[in-house]
C-alpha cells in the first residue's frame, strides 16, 4: 500500500474541519454532517452503516483474518451558540456553532480512517463511531439502545477531546475514566 503524503492529509483534514464548522448541526439534528462522514466512509473503501441511534455512522474497515476489533468513536453535534467570529469557515447555521470542537474531531477521525484504509498494517477490524448529540449526553444511549455493540462488536474503544489548553503535539491523559461524563448545571447571578 502506499504511503499517504502526510501533509496533504492535514490540508484535506483541515477542509473537512472548515467545512464542518461552516455548517455546525444541533444533536440528533446532525443529516448533512452523518451524510458527509458517510460518503467520506465509502470513498476510503469502508463498508458503512447509517441511521444508527438516529444519525449515527458507524464505518468498519477489516483487514486480514484477524478476529479482534477495537472502535474509535468521535462526536459530531454543535451547540446553541451563536458564533461571533470572522473567519472565512464560521457557522452559516444562526444560532449554532462547533464551541466545543466536535467539528475536530470528526475530521480526525476521518483523517485516522483514511490514514489506516490506506496503510493500515494490521490484522482484523477497527469500527469508526461517529457518535449524534454528545453534548445532551443522549447520543451514545440511543446508538446502544440501536443494537451498536450487538451489531458491530469490538474489544475496546478508545476516544479523544480536543484541549486547546496543551501545547501542540501533546497530549494527556491519566489512569481510568477522563472527560467521560456531561453534566449540566445552572448558575444564578443577582445583581445589587
Amino acid at each position: 500500500m502506499a504511503k499517504l503524503d502526510e501533509l496533504a492529509l492535514h490540508r484535506e483534514m483541515t477542509a473537512w474541519r472548515h467545512d464542518l464548522h461552516n455548517h455546525p448541526e444541533f444533536g440528533f439534528e446532525e443529516k448533512r454532517t452523518a451524510a458527509f462522514v458517510a460518503e467520506k466512509l465509502r470513498e476510503f473503501g469502508l463498508e458503512v452503516a447509517e441511521g444508527i441511534g438516529g444519525t449515527g455512522v458507524v464505518g468498519t474497515l477489516t483487514r486480514g483474518s484477524g478476529n479482534r476489533a477495537i472502535a474509535l468513536r468521535a462526536d459530531m453535534d454543535a451547540l446553541r451558540i451563536a458564533e461571533q467570529g470572522t473567519m472565512d469557515y464560521r457557522s452559516q447555521t444562526p444560532g449554532t456553532m462547533h464551541a466545543c470542537g466536535h467539528d475536530g474531531h470528526t475530521s480526525m477521525l476521518l483523517g485516522a480512517a483514511k490514514l489506516l484504509a490506506n496503510e493500515g498494517g494490521f490484522d482484523g477490524t477497527v469500527r469508526f463511531i461517529f457518535q449524534p448529540a454528545e453534548e445532551w449526553g443522549r447520543g451514545a444511549l440511543a446508538m446502544l439502545d440501536d443494537g451498536l455493540l450487538e451489531r458491530f462488536p469490538f474489544e475496546e474503544i478508545f476516544g479523544l477531546h480536543n484541549m486547546p489548553g496543551l501545547p501542540i503535539g501533546h497530549f494527556e491523559t491519566r489512569v481510568g475514566p477522563i472527560m467521560s461524563a456531561e453534566d449540566n448545571f445552572e448558575i444564578v447571578l443577582k445583581g445589587v
